[in-house]
This record gives structure tokens, C-alpha cells and sequence, in this order.
């Protein structure tokens, strides 16, 4: 596919946390974007050895950050991305769009990358309808559970979990109010019915709203088809000379994807999913989450050897003889050729005040436990569960890019890992957040799986790529 920016990449996204990060890198990949997920803003010399570039990513952690370390983080990505003559620039957040003011402020990111994008228009997108998220008159749904076919749809401040969040509750089903709330005082709304009328009067409602020079405006969506819609705003608004500010789960990049698509008449580019093959060797699993979701996961992890982890030793005054203990059980099976999930103490052992009081420190001390086991043994494939964890843990690698490899469901990506250091460059690594996935998810990563896709299917891909080998 050529760069229609003319320069660098047209699409530039930050994850505010690496889960949801690969969950766009693949859906840009899969529709044959050449695309990569970088760790921290490149300099000439990465681009130079990346080559030509249609999308770029950079996972973040800013979802996990007060506002006075959230807005240096982003004007340096909006710098970045306005070197590079990125057109659309996409802030990536939760598709629960969970945060607050004191965490993750949607209404931060908005406002510092606002700095570096001259369109007049800022899109909200409000749903992910693959990921059963849907968002009507301006309200978030979510679904909860993992057989699709037993989900039940709820409000968001009603959702099982995501309303109990432990840091982001969501008690706000409004996303108006909700980013109100946020420091966003003028948020317009275009809801789904105006999608009947076609493209004219969608264009014209549009053009209405922006009169009144809004802080942004969100868009509903219930299906598909509301994305390509979508998708033909957002180009339109964007342009080499007025960059775009989109933000939204994972469905800006469909609803781009949708445009480009259109626009060339090509959609049959996009690549079908390839499979994920049956790791080569012991698999490891850092569970971090304590999402229901994960912990029916763990339960049905039957091929792996199971380390307990307690979050109050873990974050303690002995922490680093407790951590060093679990690693060689860790090691020491996986050395033997044995699979291991080690996992945080359940939901059940955390009512207490002083284990809730450690959860905030947890994320780093899982970092320090998967740095100390990656050390000691060498693996082909490791998975990550939770947003937190994700993005601390990877963070704390010696490594600097991601690149897609394989889906394992919706919204969970196996990537591989890029790093200067030839023992981690090519492993395979799966992150999820903690409402993602199938039951026997942890399984899949395991034994491989297909789920009916096309073999046959090529996407985009980047070899290991260490400096040494460059």
C-alpha cells in the first residue's frame, strides 16, 4: 500500500496502555497497513531502520498517570507525530472508557494533543460493536462474561465491573458527562439515526455542531456499518496541513481502515487472519488482573503449573526475598519444559484494606518478577493479563517495539517483541486486558489456535530486527 501522507506514516496512534495498543496495531496491520508499535517516540535512526511506514504506535502507560505526568508524556507523542506529518492522530483509550480526572484524564490527553492538531474537529468514538460496545444517545454498553453467546449487555455504571473498578470506576454512563467531568465543558453528540440520512446530511450535522467550536464530539455507534461513516469524517477532516485528533477504542482504526477502503475501491485488501501455531516450547503467563473474566481464565488453564502470588508480600518490607522465592518455582519448571501461570491473590483475598492499599504497587513488583524470570530462562512465548501490568511489565523490558503476528480473540493480539537484546528480539508476547478473551484463552496461547482463519492469509510483517542484525 503507498503512504497516502506523502511523507512518513498518515496514522499515528498512543495506546494509554499497551493492551489496548496492540489491539489497534492489529486491526491496522490486518487491513494491510505496514505497522509499528514502538515503545518510545523513534529517532532518525529507528525510522531509518524501520523503513517506509503507513501507521506508528506508541504504548504508553497514561491510563495509570495523575495529569502532571500524563500531559509531558503526550505533547512529547504529539511532537513526534507532527515531525513525522502524521494526519490522524489517534488517542487510544479503554473501550469502557474508563479513567478520571486524577487518572488517566481523557480530558488531559484531549486537550495537550489538541496542541498539535489544527482540525477544528476532535472525534469521540464511542463504541467497538466486535467488542460489544455500544454506545446510543451518547450512553456507553458493555458487555460482560465470555461466551458470547450468554453475554448480557449492560450500562457501563452498571456494568459488573467496570463500575467497581478498583482506580476508574465508571459511575457515568453519559460519555458527555463523563468528560465533562473531565475539564471538557462543550462536548456536541451525533447519534445513530443521523447515519440513515447519508453522507451529505451526516456531513451537515456535522458542520452544525462544529459551529458552536467544540471541545470535541462524540459519535455514536451500534454496528459496523457506523464506522465507515465515521471512518469518511475523519478523512475528510484530516489533512497534512490540519491533523486530526480522534479518540476512541480500537474502532478509529476500523472506521480508517473503512475510509481507506472505500476510497480505493480495494476492500478486498484487507488480509484474513493467520493462525497462531502451537508454541515451540514452555509458555509464561504473568496474571496481573483481577477481572472475573481472568480469573475463570485461570481456572481453566489445566495445562499449566499454577504459582500463586500475594500482593502484600509482593509490595512489602520483604518483597525482594518473596519475589526472588517465586521466581525459581517459576524457573525452575519452566527450565523442565512445564508451562506456568503464576497469578495474583483472587478477588476473594482482597477485601481487606491493607491488600486493596498494595494493588496500586502491584503492576511494578509483576515488572520486577517477569524481568528477574526473563533473565534466567529464554522463552518463545509469554502472556501478559492485565492493562496495568501490561504496560508496566513490557515497559520494564529491555525491548523497544511491538509488531503484529497472530489474533488470539477480540481485542487479544499475540505480537512480537523487538528488542536490541538478541534473547528477547523475536519472542512472542500476548497482553490482554483484564475483560478480554475466551475462557480457555490461556489454553489457545498454548496449544495454537485457528479459529477458522485463512492460512494462506499474508499481512504486513516485521522480522526480528535487532540493531546487532541491522
Amino acid at each position: 500500500m503507498s503512504d497516502i501522507s506523502g511523507g512518513g506514516p498518515a496514522y499515528g496512534f498512543y495506546g494509554d496502555d499497551f493492551t489496548g495498543a496492540t489491539d489497534t496495531l492489529a486491526h491496522l496491520a490486518r487491513a494491510g497497513l505496514r505497522t509499528i508499535l514502538l515503545f518510545v517516540p523513534p529517532d532518525a535512526a529507528r525510522l531509518s531502520m524501520l523503513g517506509r511506514l503507513d501507521a506508528i504506535g506508541i504504548a504508553g502507560a497514561a491510563r495509570t498517570m495523575p495529569p502532571h505526568e500524563q500531559q509531558p508524556e503526550l505533547a512529547r507523542v504529539g511532537a513526534a507525530f507532527a515531525t513525522l506529518g502524521v494526519r490522524v492522530i489517534h488517542y487510544k483509550v479503554c473501550s469502557t472508557f474508563d479513567s478520571a480526572p486524577q487518572s488517566g484524564s481523557i480530558g488531559v490527553a484531549i486537550r495537550t494533543l489538541k496542541e498539535y492538531c489544527a482540525s477544528p474537529l476532535v472525534a469521540v468514538v464511542g463504541g467497538q460493536p466486535n467488542l460489544r460496545r455500544y454506545c446510543v444517545f451518547g450512553e456507553l454498553f458493555a458487555a460482560a462474561g465470555a461466551d458470547d453467546h450468554r453475554q448480557s449487555i449492560y450500562r457501563i455504571d452498571r456494568h459488573p465491573t467496570m463500575s467497581r473498578h478498583p482506580v476508574t470506576p465508571m459511575n457515568e454512563a453519559d460519555l458527555r458527562v463523563h468528560l465533562r467531568r473531565q475539564g471538557l465543558e462543550n462536548v456536541q453528540s451525533i447519534d445513530w439515526r443521523c447515519y440513515a440520512r447519508g453522507d451529505t446530511a451526516l456531513q451537515t450535522e456535522l458542520d452544525d455542531r462544529l459551529k458552536s467550536k467544540p471541545d470535541a464530539v462524540l459519535f455514536d455507534v451500534l454496528d459496523e456499518s457506523h464506522l465507515q461513516m465515521i471512518g469518511g469524517l475523519i478523512t475528510c477532516h484530516a489533512s497534512a496541513q490540519a491533523p486530526l485528533l480522534a479518540v476512541g477504542a480500537s474502532s478509529v482504526a476500523q472506521a480508517y481502515v473503512c475510509a481507506l477502503n472505500e476510497a480505493a475501491e480495494q476492500g478486498e485488501r484487507s488480509a484474513a487472519p493467520t493462525p497462531l501455531a502451537r508454541a515451540c516450547g514452555p509458555v509464561f503467563v504473568l496474571a496481573g488482573s483481577l477481572s472475573p473474566l481472568t480469573e475463570m481464565q485461570i481456572a481453566a488453564a489445566h495445562s499449566y503449573l499454577r504459582v500463586e502470588l500475594d500482593p502484600l508480600q509482593m509490595t512489602g518490607d520483604a518483597a525482594p526475598d518473596y519475589v526472588a522465592a517465586r521466581v525459581a518455582a517459576i524457573v525452575g519448571p519452566l527450565r523442565d519444559g512445564r508451562s506456568v501461570l503464576a497469578f495474583t491473590t483472587r478477588r476473594a483475598a482482597l477485601a481487606a484494606d491493607d491488600t486493596r492499599s498494595a494493588l496500586p504497587q502491584l503492576p511494578h513488583a509483576c515488572a520486577v518478577l517477569l524481568q528477574a524470570v526473563l533473565g534466567k530462562v529464554k522463552l518463545q512465548r509469554v502472556g501478559i493479563a492485565g492493562g496495568d501490568t501490561s504496560s508496566i511489565a513490557v515497559r520494564a523490558l529491555d525491548a523497544w517495539g511491538l509488531s503484529y503476528l497472530a489474533p488470539l480473540s477480540a481485542g487479544v493480539t499475540v505480537c512480537r517483541l523487538h528488542a536490541d537484546r538478541s534473547e528477547l528480539d523475536g519472542m512472542e508476547i500476548m497482553l490482554k486486558g483484564g475483560q478480554m478473551g475466551d475462557a480457555d484463552l490461556f489454553e489457545q496461547l498454548l496449544n495454537g489456535y485457528s479459529g477458522g482463519f485463512n492460512r494462506s492469509a499474508q499481512h504486513p510483517t516485521f522480522p526480528p530486527v535487532s540493531r546487532q542484525g541491522s
